[in-house]
């Protein structure tokens, strides 16, 4: 896992020197070694820069950037079946200098073109400078593991792992994008391809983007999406020929990503995921592998004692941390260091103290991402089943959305109702607006409501999913989920979290063999991550993994009351939210009053100050 870096520029006026400075934003992505090359075009220069972690072909044979004949390629990620991918272009007349897959990448793109990446079986987002062409071409993986973020101006094209190097270009806009506020503030996090800046986007998952160099013409086309496999359903019915051939698919996933030239480890829960992860790893492992676990003094959010059973009936290398409230605090206030756009999951705190755990002993870590998008794991499917189904039956919808417009927000707070019960009203009435149960489902899971937003900031963002037809309504929340939260929420925790103390993230069940078999599958074997339980039944006995669903919590609420209150005075303060000029004051300071005297809940007051946390290490000095 690497940083990568590119920047076509008309002016010609960046150096070698601002380019390294912009690079090394990236240094925590690839501590091991940089690459830069500089090349002169008639109308620019392009500058392609590498920050590398080396886990594959430790020799110098992996730098990067990489050329071939007329071919240059930055590379983040892992292709886990390159040797494959590496004998079927041996049989064409090529020959490899390393055992590195970034040389299997470029030459397969030399080979193949653009459909050399429906054979690669991994997570990655890299660029190919075709400079006959005069051509980039970056791509970014199935699922959107390894982030890519890109930036087009008159004078410039950036690209990037990161958003931390454009923020260091000297001639970056950083105007905030009010539209990426709003779906921050509903969501906790900012949907592709937003970014939080106007001038920046994300590359979507499944995508890639050519941008050609001499008439600056911009073009993304998708190469997978996982929606027409959920349409393409299975004609198989044997429920044990299903449960076998997906534990074959998941055996052959696993030990893919077992590859490396450096240790490997697994972060273990104790759930169902972690814990199919962990046990199918240490039955074809000849070691003991390391695990890895968080745990709380407050045994309210504490599973380590699951985890450990776990790790003693595989009889893993085990490592627990009862995480001190001194060590979490920590952690928040590096949170805007090491995110580089607001980013409201308060489980990043776990997911980035264990990161540093594993990081003593590996260098490589899995973890169980994925399972509950792709095997129906989350309750709030079910119960947002239930719901929707009994909102379609009622009458008179319009005329009780009508009704509640004449609620106002101020008179609300004025009369001291619980605000917890004014939201869940107001998402009530907005739930009627949707005749599509994935944007329901949004809906229904917002930290702040529209008509809040409306309040908090004067622009409005909503998300809007094309309705897809032919899938159940569950699948359309874990199709929901599996474009939206999983990407921009999930996958930018682990990736962000691991690579904050250089540590590779493998995510074994989002290989792309997996996700398509899963899709096809019938929703009846995937309720309640079924079919997943009765796999790991053959390796753990059900007696350690059946519990209820915990999550990654920590106890946010106390903390944000109690020990963190002094940010809160420090950062959501009237002065101070005047100053930076996103939020109306008043607003913010009527919730604050509402949360001391325990009549809204902490997601809220936490988004903001992760906000406005972000906003202080980022922006606030360019004011």
């Amino acid at each position: 896992m690497c940083g990568l870096l590119g920047l076509i520029d008309y002016t010609k006026t960046t150096s070698e020197d601002i380019f390294s400075e912009m690079l090394s934003c990236l240094v925590k992505r690839g501590p091991d070694s940089e690459g830069i090359d500089l090349f002169y075009d008639d109308s620019c220069s392009v500058l392609l820069g590498h920050r590398r972690l080396a886990i594959q072909d430790l020799s110098n044979h992996g730098h990067q950037p990489m050329k071939y004949d007329n071919l240059v390629t930055i590379y983040n990620g892992e292709v886990y079946n390159f040797k494959e991918i590496q004998q079927q272009l041996l049989e064409k007349g090529y020959f490899f200098e390393s055992d590195s897959d970034t040389e299997v990448i470029l030459k397969a793109f030399h080979c193949w073109g653009i459909k050399s990446v429906d054979k690669f079986r991994g997570m990655f987002a890299f660029a190919i400078y075709d400079i006959n062409k005069r051509e980039i071409t970056i791509f970014r993986d199935r699922v959107g593991v390894k982030p890519l973020y890109y930036s087009q101006t008159e004078d410039s094209f950036i690209f990037s792992s990161e958003l931390k190097p454009f923020i260091s270009f000297p001639n970056f806009d950083k105007s905030i994008d009010f539209e990426a506020v709003s779906s921050y503030l509903q969501f906790g996090y900012i949907h592709a391809p937003k970014s939080i800046f106007s001038s920046a986007k994300k590359l979507l998952p499944g995508h890639y983007l050519k941008f050609d160099i001499a008439s600056k013409k911009l073009s993304i086309d998708c190469y997978w999406d996982v929606t027409d496999y959920f349409e393409d359903k299975t004609n198989v019915t044997d429920i044990t020929a299903i449960t076998d051939e997906l534990e074959s698919i998941i055996i052959e996933s696993f030990n893919l990503r077992m590859i490396s030239d450096v240790p490997v480890g697994t972060f273990l829960s104790g759930g169902v995921d972690s814990s199919l992860v962990t046990a199918i790893l240490q039955k074809y492992s000849d070691i003991p592998i390391n695990t890895f676990t968080i745990g709380f003094e407050d045994k309210n959010y504490d599973e380590s004692i699951y985890a450990k059973a776990i790790a003693d009936h595989l009889g893993t290398n085990h490592t627990e941390y009862i995480c001190k409230k001194e060590d979490a605090l920590e952690i928040i206030k590096e949170l805007p260091k090491i995110f580089d756009e607001p980013f409201a999951d308060s489980s990043a705190i776990p997911t980035t103290l264990v990161s540093k755990l594993a990081k003593e002993k590996v260098s490589v870590i899995l973890s169980g991402d994925g399972g509950d998008e792709l095997f129906c794991g989350y309750s709030s499917y079910t119960l947002m089943e239930k719901r929707f189904a009994s909102i379609s039956k009622i009458p008179f919808k319009n005329s009780i959305k009508k009704l509640s417009d004449f609620i106002p927000f101020p008179l609300v707070l004025l009369n001291g109702i619980n605000e917890n019960l004014y939201t869940k009203f107001m998402k009530f009435r907005n739930l009627l607006e949707h005749d599509d149960i994935a944007n329901a489902f949004k809906v229904s899971n917002s930290v702040f409501c529209k008509d809040e937003i409306d309040k908090i900031i004067s622009q409005e963002y909503f998300f809007n999913e094309d309705s897809i037809s032919h899938v159940s309504t569950l699948e359309k929340m874990m199709i929901s989920d599996f474009k939206g939260y999983l990407p921009d929420d999930l996958l930018v925790k682990v990736d962000r979290s691991t690579m904050s103390v250089s540590l590779e993230g493998r995510e074994p069940l989002l290989d792309h063999k997996i996700i398509e078999f899963a899709a096809r599958m019938p929703i009846s074997l995937k309720k309640n991550k079924s079919i997943l339980k009765d796999i790991l039944k053959r390796y753990v006995p059900e007696e350690l993994f059946l519990r209820k669903k915990q999550g990654f919590g920590i106890p946010i609420n106390s903390w944000l009351r109690n020990d963190l209150k002094y940010l809160l005075d420090q950062y959501l303060n009237e002065d101070i939210i005047k100053e930076y000029g996103v939020f109306d004051p008043k607003y913010v300071t009527d919730l604050l009053r509402l949360f001391h005297a325990g009549k809204n809940d902490d997601r809220k007051i936490w988004t903001l100050l992760m906000f406005q946390m972000w906003f202080s290490e980022h922006l606030a000095t360019s004011k």
